[in-house]
């Protein structure tokens, strides 16, 4: 745990508070981001939201409402379009019947079982909902977690990793937020580019047997 600390405490030196390393228009942009973005990149999710929000398709009922054949036209820029339109078309149709402003008065894990059940959702975005549009408190453990957790020695499933995490951190939503930012952009600049030598990793490794920084609310 003490490495889980003092590992936020090196990546917060160094990239900052990242308030706005994501940038959506409206909670519903990000649920539609958060389903795209699955084994593509950023830059072909990004072609795509910026398409329907030129069609006025950013919304619940307008997606629900739209031909699968044309949500598929429109998705194909990310690839598995034609799993990634069911599964938007589907969440879209869950957020129709359940407006997103509802989330926050349902229990944490009642809303983590309803958004499991939908097509197309796994462990990653279901808690990339809960933490950045239910505002609830849901570490998520993607790609560049899982590696980081991997170089440190740390090895687990999905749930052993975020256990491990939501242990070491105090039960705070912001928290999340930035540690979950801190990891991305820290995997964009040293794990795409074999950084390994000068990555966070190597540096926490100076800190060991030392006692973990404070944790800071960005």
């Amino acid at each position: 745990m003490n490495d889980i600390k003092t590992l936020y405490h090196i990546l917060s030196a160094e990239f900052g508070p990242l308030y706005d390393w994501w940038v959506a228009g409206s909670p519903f942009e990000r649920i539609a981001g958060a389903i795209l973005v699955q084994q593509t990149r950023w830059e072909n999710v990004d072609r795509v939201l910026t398409e329907l929000k030129n069609r006025d398709l950013m919304s619940p009922g307008s997606i629900a409402a739209l031909p699968l054949e044309e949500l598929e036209d429109i998705v194909r820029p990310t690839g598995f379009y034609r799993n990634k339109a069911k599964s938007l078309k589907a969440v879209a149709e869950y957020f129709t019947a359940s407006p997103i402003d509802s989330m926050s008065n349902k229990p944490q894990h009642v809303l983590r079982k309803e958004l499991l059940a939908l097509r197309g959702i796994g462990n990653e975005t279901a808690d990339v909902i809960l933490l950045y549009v239910a505002g609830k408190p849901s570490f998520v453990i993607d790609a560049y977690t899982k590696k980081l957790c991997g170089c440190m020695g740390i090895q687990g499933n999905y749930a052993e990793l975020q256990r491990l995490f939501e242990d070491a951190l105090p039960r705070d939503v912001p928290v999340y937020q930035h540690y979950h930012a801190l990891i991305v952009e820290h995997g964009k600049r040293y794990c795409g580019r074999k950084g390994c030598d000068s990555c966070a990793v190597a540096r926490l490794r100076k800190y060991r047997g030392t006692p973990a920084f404070e944790l800071a609310k960005p």
